[in-house]
């Protein structure tokens, strides 16, 4: 069936059941709400411009055909967003296992990557994408907010209040950059070459203002900072022109990163091209897509560079750009950091990172019971802050999910409290438990989460293969394994005392390997973790 015929998929509410059981029925209705979400969902892509959840619509209609019939005793085995079959496992074993985008190490290149995409042959999952797992631009939100808080806390006093952030992206991923630095307390502008992408974030209310030209972003965001209000301002234009702009100007933000997608055949937006033209370019110009991007990129790079030898405080936010720009001939580009080494590090030591829920009722009323729950039982934790202003800031898109970076242990805790909470109807369907692949053991990528290790481990890709291997032994209900080196993993709290020790085991041994992950490479917060949870092997 040809992807324009598609009709819109949203995730099914409510507490009926169309598969055996709520397992089977949480997984398929965490992939009907990737659709819901994804920002072309015709074509079955999530966001970063081509991050898929199925291979083809023939592939997801069978995937959704089989979560219906299969039994708990049953495990679907997914090869990059295709299903190849059902097999008899174990009721504790997982509905569904699947690896993504997987090449041979010495055999990979983008270009081999890329045909094979052509040839229907894999996909490109992005991390939550092709596991299910997407939020939404709420998936991000904390992370982008704490990466901003780290940077006040080491650079401006401990506050954004009165500082200029300036930003690309508004995709799936960007799009929590507006919300999140207006969180955080800054004047923060946006600039996104896609018109689309900007009134979708207005009407989702991650974006308060939108720009019809630079000077009016500056007359804005300026004019915010001046009084240390927090404003986000979206402007429709391209990064490289913005940036060599205000070096003209001699404008200066505090803070310039960037969140566009940079796959020079899958979203980058090069200067004097629309985001339509380079649709159309991705099949009928590739070599000109390829060689004006790179000469964009160049651009885009250097500038942000200038900007840190200005004053600015610059870093990459896990996007590729300095590879891109490399590769586009700018040596110097990794001078600049990413915001994984320089702001998060320190909380993976912790096992802390981007944990997250999904009501799978679609009632907000269960996801309000949920933020109930923290701020009943964590206090003194920095979550119950977090809380509060997710609460009163973040509108839903999609089934109603809420994300709260917990550590080691306290992902655990939740998880239990919620279990408990469905059993006896405080909470009036089940909920999942998921997060990011971006994560403290789950990911090895030496240009973003484990660059510049201590041990010098930044390409050991043993940990995420090992994290999926833990959490399938400890009965998750979801387990995928990405292209990149990263696992992802899903449990549902059904209210059952089954799911109680599925919670208790997943996210006990997820982020304890996390910690013994960091431990291992040296940091000595990772090892005082490890040694308070009697993480190890006990000596």
């Amino acid at each position: 069936m040809a992807a324009e015929t598609q009709p819109r998929v949203t995730a099914f509410r409510g507490t009926t059941l169309r598969c055996k059981g709520w397992r089977q029925e949480a997984i398929l209705r965490m992939l009907e709400n990737n659709l819901e979400v994804a920002e072309k969902p015709d074509d079955l892509i999530i966001y970063a411009g081509s991050a898929k959840a199925a291979r083809n619509w023939d592939s997801y209609e069978r995937i959704v055909r089989a979560l219906k019939a299969m039994d708990e005793e049953q495990t679907l085995v997914v090869q990059s967003g295709k299903p190849i079959g059902l097999f008899t496992t174990h009721r504790l074993s997982p509905i569904v296992v699947m690896s993504n985008g997987s090449i041979v190490p010495r055999s990979y290149t983008p270009e081999l990557f890329q045909s094979l995409v052509d040839q229907g042959l894999t996909i490109y999952a992005g991390m939550t994408a092709g596991a299910w797992q997407y939020i939404g631009s709420q998936g991000i939100l904390q992370g982008t907010y704490e990466t901003f808080m780290a940077a006040a806390r080491q650079h401006f006093g401990g506050t954004l209040s009165g500082r200029f952030v300036v930003t690309a992206g508004l995709g799936g991923m960007g799009g929590a950059q507006p919300l999140a630095g207006v969180l955080a307390g800054a004047a923060i502008l946006i600039v996104e070459a896609d018109a689309r992408r900007v009134e979708r974030r207005l009407r989702e209310g991650y974006l308060q203002h939108r720009a019809t030209d630079l000077d009016q972003a500056l007359r804005l965001c300026l004019g915010a900072r001046e009084r240390g209000e927090a404003i986000s301002v979206g402007l429709v234009d391209n990064i490289a022109r913005v940036l060599p702009e205000l070096i003209r100007r001699e404008i200066t933000p505090d803070i310039v990163t960037d969140q566009t997608a940079t796959g020079l055949l899958t979203g980058y937006i090069p200067l004097g091209l629309t985001p339509d033209e380079v649709a159309q370019m991705q099949t009928s110009d590739r070599a000109t897509l390829i060689r004006r991007g790179q000469e964009t990129i160049a651009i885009h790079m250097r500038a942000m560079l200038e900007l840190g030898r200005r004053g600015a405080e610059i870093f990459e936010y896990g996007n590729g750009l300095r590879a891109q720009a490399r590769d586009a001939g700018v040596a110097e580009a990794f001078e600049m950091g990413v915001f994984t080494e320089r702001y998060i590090r320190p909380l993976f030591c912790q096992g802390i990172g981007p944990f997250r829920w999904i009501a799978l009722s679609g009632d907000p009323a269960d996801i309000a019971s949920i933020d109930d729950l923290i701020l009943e039982h964590f206090a003194g934790n920095p979550i119950t802050d977090w809380i509060d202003k997710a609460r009163h800031n973040v509108k839903f898109t999609g089934l109603p999910a809420r994300i709260g970076w917990l550590g080691h242990g306290q992902r655990t805790r939740l998880g239990l409290l919620v279990n408990q909470a469905v059993a006896d109807g405080r909470i009036s369907a089940p909920v999942s438990f998921t997060r990011d692949h971006l994560d403290s053991g789950s990911v090895a990528n030496p240009h973003r989460e484990t660059e510049h290790m201590k041990d010098g481990s930044d390409t050991i890709a043993d940990w995420p293969l090992l994290n999926a291997l833990l959490n399938c032994a400890s009965h998750a209900d979801l387990v995928a394994i990405h292209h990149g080196a990263s696992a992802g993993v899903t449990t549902v709290a059904d209210g059952t005392e089954q799911a109680a020790e599925r919670l208790s085991r997943v996210l006990t041994n997820d982020t304890g390997l996390g910690v013994l992950r960091y431990a291992d490479a040296g940091y000595e917060t990772a090892s005082e973790t490890a040694r308070a949870a009697g993480l190890g092997l006990g000596e």
